[in-house]
């Protein structure tokens, strides 16, 4: 059971280097319920410290990305807090401070090896790791002098400062997902803490700023299980292993064979999105589509995540956020990696838009087809239309291929859908449907069910099965052989259109 009798604040602390993968919209969406289950906080912080990865455009867009998810953080860069700022390349100053107090205290190092002194050692030595089996022998304040290494610094000489990882122990930690979690110490490198720049790395910026913000829990993907005892040795040598967060490192996202973890490169070569909304990459100008322009709906997304790697004990799959807060508890997360299973995605949109109100999502839709360059002048129709066919649409640009006949004439029919069982009989019933269609009066009588029994009516007179005369009568209205119910669509065209199609496509059908 996690540990509550402390303040629950939790954080999503992303690099800003390019688009938001699925997995860390998780990661979000994991802290959000368990702080909001546990009347907590929620912190975004930017870990901004790699200038050399930084992308411009990035952080703004991870704020866009968590905005359109409902996921909105309580503290960050954009609405502050009482622990401002909270982007690390703001924090600089604290970083060294610490940074130093371990050297003091013997457990980190200035190290002044070249980049040209490392890659000489990795050329000699395979899989070189700079560690207790050489550190003795680098250029480094373990071996030079304090009069060298203040010397060195005092000129300026660029360094490093490293952690100093003890030899021949088992570090231990709890993870709330995984258990007893131990590590061997000799397969542990002594990390950059402090680059030559004065930027923090990962490792260094990740604790303090967790001890600063006084975060108590910290949830981030598995990835960072080898990162542990690292960070777990930072919070005992700076004196803080009594404020340590509880860990909760969470399942990965596998590729739809579970062969890895799902990448960009996966939904490329498989034809899905892996981020959360598109991203267009500065540098390149190449842009990768995102879930949100697709056409899903961010409550599915965000349902749909929910279930990758949790589930509540039940059959239950369609969750409101309020269910999900309500039911989300780390127990149920799975120590097991999620296949992505993206037909599993396109269900959840799919159910998402059959159960919305039209109200919910016609803006949504009426601003792709604004996109499309396509004017909608009648709302009352439009509203009309779009309940007829949200059922049958899978993401929201499905609207334009679902109903573009309720508002323009087909441009072409599938003839080979009626052509070769077409008879003269037919083209005399359709003749006599026209009339019969005109001589009714009033919208009140232009209605599904007398549309329906006129048409039977006539099909039974003719001596016709009304089977084989619906299919050549939805293609005259719509094209093919999709859509709504026919004499829905009817009602919703109108009378008068509905007569022109009929006389348009017998021309079509009856021509050799």
């Amino acid at each position: 059971m996690p540990d509550i009798t402390k303040k629950v604040r939790v954080r999503f602390a992303p690099s800003p280097t390019g688009g938001l993968h699925l997995g860390g919209v998780r990661t979000v969406l994991f802290n959000y319920l368990f702080a909001r289950k546990h009347g907590g906080d929620f912190i975004l912080r930017i870990e901004d410290t790699d200038q050399n990865r930084y992308v411009e455009g990035a952080e703004q867009y991870i704020l866009d990305c968590l905005a359109w998810c409902g996921l909105n953080p309580d503290e960050g860069p954009k609405n502050g807090g009482p622990f401002a700022p909270y982007r690390q390349s703001e924090r600089k100053a604290n970083y060294r401070i610490y940074a130093e107090q371990l050297v003091r205290d013997g457990y980190a190092y200035y190290a002044f090896d070249t980049t040209e002194e490392l890659d000489e050692q990795r050329q000699k030595t395979p899989n070189f790791r700079y560690g207790h089996e050489n550190r003795s022998f680098m250029r480094n304040s373990l071996n030079l002098s304090a009069e060298e290494t203040k010397e060195l610094l005092d000129q300026g000489v660029p360094h490093v400062i490293r952690i100093k990882v003890p030899a021949d122990e088992t570090l231990h930690f709890v993870d709330m997902i995984r258990g007893d979690v131990s590590f061997d110490t000799n397969l542990v490198d002594d990390k950059v803490l402090l680059k030559a720049d004065g930027m923090p790395t990962y490792h260094l910026a990740v604790v303090v700023d967790d001890y600063l913000m006084k975060i108590s829990h910290a949830f981030r993907g598995e990835e960072w299980l080898p990162s542990a005892p690292v960070h777990i040795l930072l919070w005992e040598y700076l004196g803080w292993k009594a404020d340590m967060p509880e860990w909760v490192h969470l399942p990965l996202i596998l590729k739809p064979d579970g062969n890895g973890k799902l990448s960009k490169r996966d939904g490329d070569r498989l034809g899905f999105p892996v981020y959360a909304m598109n991203w267009t990459d500065p540098k390149t100008g190449e842009t990768t589509r995102g879930f949100r322009e697709m056409g899903y709906l961010p409550e599915a997304f965000v349902n749909m995540l929910a279930l990758l790697g949790w589930n509540d004990g039940t059959e239950q799959e369609i969750f409101s956020m309020d269910e999900l807060i309500e039911k989300f508890s780390i127990e149920r997360v799975s120590k097991a990696g999620a296949k992505f299973d993206f037909e599993k995605a396109k269900w959840f949109n799919h159910e998402y838009i059959k159960r919305s109100e039209v109200a919910d999502i016609r803006d949504l839709v009426f601003n792709i087809l604004k996109e499309k360059g396509i004017q909608i002048s009648d709302n009352e129709y439009f509203e009309k239309v779009l309940s007829a066919v949200k059922e049958r649409m899978i993401f929201l640009q499905d609207f334009w291929e679902q109903a573009s006949f309720f508002f323009e004439q087909p441009a072409t029919y599938d003839l080979n859908a009626v052509k070769p069982k077409w008879t003269e009989a037919k083209t005399e019933f359709f003749n006599e449907l026209i009339k019969t269609y005109e001589a009714i009066s009033g919208s009140e009588e232009w209605e599904t069910v007398n549309l329906e029994t006129v048409f039977k009516a006539l099909a039974e007179e003719k001596g016709i099965k009304p089977g084989e005369l619906m299919l050549p009568f939805r293609v005259m209205l719509v094209g093919g052989k999709f859509g709504p119910g026919v004499f829905d669509i009817a009602v919703l065209i109108g009378k008068d259109e509905t007569i022109r199609r009929i006389q348009k496509a017998l021309i079509a059908f009856t021509e050799e």
